[in-house]
């Protein structure tokens, strides 16, 4: 079963858009005029990006949450606070969240309390940008282009699954000769994989 058949039960109504080209505070929302919305489905279908909605009040205790681990096999997990106040070395590590980047494995971030953006890269190698908020789940595949930046709260506090032992080392691009980068342009980019461009 490919990531796109998934079922993704209570699918929030997240917001996505396409980025604008400005370099100003990436904590802001960077909408492109007019505003150019990209749907949850169209996440799924044609880049592997799962969301979900839950209940983030009962995260300790959610079957919703147990019956979604279960079914894709999440092992571990554990719990980031980002802000200023909580992180060490915040300005180092929100620095190299924000560089674009691919893992080896799904990167799944579960957001308990707070917001942020999740930014990927579609089939033509623009940036659509995610509004994680409050009870939101994403699973972004192996091998997609993608960055995290704090909103303008300056806070999130996630959840992060794994299927096994965690490993969390970025491959900073270009990654685009890496086998897992080939093979998510395989899973999902084929129609538009001489379009993705090598930076």
């Amino acid at each position: 079963m490919g990531l796109q058949d998934v079922e993704q039960p209570h699918s929030s109504g997240v917001e996505a858009w396409y980025m604008d080209d400005s370099t100003e505070d990436q904590r802001l929302p960077h909408r492109l005029v007019p505003n150019k919305p990209v749907s949850a489905r169209d996440l799924a279908a044609d880049l592997g990006v799962l969301q979900w909605h839950l209940d983030a009040d009962k995260f300790e205790n959610d079957p919703e949450l147990e019956k979604i681990r279960k079914e894709r096999n999440y092992t571990y997990q554990d719990i980031i606070n980002v802000s200023p106040t909580s992180l060490p070395e915040y300005e180092r590590k929100i620095k190299s969240f924000y560089e674009e980047h691919i893992h080896t494995d799904e990167e799944i971030r579960y957001c308990i309390d707070g917001s942020g953006y999740f930014d990927v890269r579609d089939s033509a190698d623009r940036w659509i940008r995610i509004w994680t908020k409050k009870g939101d789940m994403i699973v972004l595949p192996a091998g997609l282009y993608h960055r995290f930046t704090l909103d303008e709260s300056n806070y999130i506090k996630a959840m992060r699954l794994f299927i096994g032992e965690p490993v969390w080392t970025p491959y900073n691009r270009p990654q685009d000769d890496h086998p897992i980068r080939r093979d998510y342009i395989n899973n999902f980019l084929k129609s538009h994989a001489g379009t993705v461009a090598a930076h």
